[in-house]
């Protein structure tokens, strides 16, 4: 299968397609054709969806993320390497398992149905979930943006950070991971190659939690990496840095497609990564 020149980078909840701007630059720099979509209800600029939610916010699911992906990639003339970050990450492992992927990169992503995360994920996303609360949506505080996302930011650039990335969020698609068996993930099947990338210092998915979801694939004709960053938090894709996993992410995918890689790779079903 030939290198695709199309990338799609898909959003996680509590942000928007904004958070990507960079990285599109990037990317296009590098000779890629790059697609920064907004899941839906979340077009527009975070200060503005701050202040008014958008009006599909309510009732976009997990589903509806997946399917909106899915039906770029359907106007597409080949399959993207598509990217995603927290719930984004495991909108890719879907994608990945609907064969919609040239390659798929899961960042500090979300767990699948099937797998419990740990009791530090309960405790930072519950709120997320709306269980226990009669407003119509999440918007999280700037405190919990600054534990679950700026923990490694220094003190003094946490609210522009919450200033420029915050937007409300449906409960609906948390409810939906959680409890819809579209949200189970085959570890079984084959697959197109899958890259995990973790963060040492993530309070929402720890490090942990994306090496255990990248050791439950099992075909072993099927290649699945796995890289820790552990100075990185869930933030990875916005604070300092985030070029050094963009690249990494990048010089990977092209690694899948040459001859020499391929031909070492066909019977790996995890390569590990030195943490750094």
């Amino acid at each position: 299968m030939a290198k695709s020149t199309s990338i799609i980078l898909i959003h996680g909840n509590f942000v928007n397609n904004k958070t990507w701007a960079e990285w599109k630059r990037r990317y296009e720099q590098k000779g890629y054709t790059v697609y920064t979509p907004a899941n839906p209800g979340h077009d527009g600029k975070p200060a503005d969806l701050r202040k008014k939610v958008h009006p599909d916010l309510r009732k976009t699911g997990f589903i509806d993320v997946v399917n909106n992906i899915a039906g770029l990639i359907d106007s597409l003339p080949e399959k993207p390497l598509v990217i995603g970050h927290s719930m984004a990450g495991m909108a890719a492992m879907k994608l990945l398992e609907l064969d919609k992927v040239s390659a798929a990169v899961s960042i500090d992503g979300a767990p699948p149905k099937n797998i419990f995360p740990p009791f530090s994920t309960l405790k930072a996303v519950l709120p997320a979930f709306g269980f226990f609360t009669f407003k119509p949506y999440f918007l999280g505080s700037r405190a919990w943006y600054d534990r679950c996302f700026f923990n490694t930011l220094p003190k003094n650039e946490r609210a522009k950070a919450f200033d420029s990335i915050a937007v409300p969020e449906s409960f609906k698609v948390s409810r939906q991971l959680v409890m819809k068996s579209f949200s189970n993930i085959d570890f079984t099947k084959a697959h197109k190659p899958i890259l995990f990338i973790g963060g040492g210092k993530d309070h929402i998915f720890p490090a942990s939690l994306t090496t255990t979801i990248a050791k439950k694939y099992k075909d072993k004709n099927s290649n699945v990496g796995l890289k820790i960053f552990e100075d990185r938090s869930h933030f990875t894709c916005g604070e300092p840095g985030w070029e050094k996993v963009a690249d990494y992410i990048l010089e990977w995918y092209e690694r899948q497609f040459t001859t020499a890689s391929s031909d070492s790779h066909n019977s790996n079903s995890l390569q590990k990564a030195v943490r750094s």
